[in-house]
């Protein structure tokens, strides 16, 4: 059965006012969704579940005193706008696809939240230190890790949606990078999972592709 509005909101614990603001997002979602294929189409009978939950439940996991925080390949703004929407007071999304980022303009405008907009790619972003870094549905770990990296300082976490491949991406990361570690149950899908990484650097003597450096 689909997750209702109150439903979420009382698992992500918010309150009516946020809870209409989440519903002006979802409206949203589903009125330009047909046109620029923001969400896969039948994710959408289940959009609470699916999208809300999914991204808004990474608010239990951030660090006490989260002020900024990145979010990559925004698409739809999951997680990083319904992060925002949930109270993270600096939230810079960061969407190299033009219909995206209108998207997200208009998503902002309706919902009242105040993002930063970074409508380039990734690797062309400028890096400055975040608190937290987010990605959903992007690339494997080590290509996230990679893009991750000119946001972090010592204490920065990441925290990443992922699917039942976590266990072989982890493996493949940890042949370029040294780093903490800690996999969490998704409160939205069973087969899903939040990656928590901290103390991220590179191995010595390993290459991004995984090979030895001369």
């Amino acid at each position: 059965m689909p997750l209702s509005p109150l439903d979420c909101a009382k698992l992500l614990g918010v309150s009516r006012e946020t809870l209409a603001r989440l519903e002006a997002y979802v409206a949203l979602l589903q009125a330009w969704n047909p046109r620029i294929n923001l969400v896969s189409a039948a994710s959408l009978g289940d959009v609470w579940r699916r999208h809300i939950l999914d991204s808004g439940q990474l608010i239990r996991h951030l660090p006490a005193g989260t002020r900024i925080l990145v979010d990559l390949g925004s698409g739809a703004g999951l997680p990083g706008l319904i992060l925002a929407i949930l109270g993270v007071p600096e939230v810079h999304l960061i969407e190299s696809d033009r219909r995206k980022a209108e998207f997200l303009r208009e998503a902002a405008r309706v919902t009242k939240t105040a993002v930063t907009l970074h409508a380039e790619r990734i690797e062309k972003a400028a890096g400055f230190a975040a608190d937290v870094v987010t990605a959903r549905a992007l690339a494997p770990l080590p290509q996230l890790l990679r893009w991750s990296a000119p946001f972090l300082r010592e204490d920065t976490v990441c925290l990443f949606l992922k699917g039942a491949e976590i266990a072989d991406e982890l493996t493949a990361a940890r042949r370029e990078w040294i780093m903490q570690t800690q996999v969490l149950a998704s409160l939205s899908d069973d087969r899903g999972h939040i990656l928590r990484v901290e103390g991220l650097r590179h191995a010595p003597n390993r290459s991004p592709d995984g090979g030895s450096r001369s």
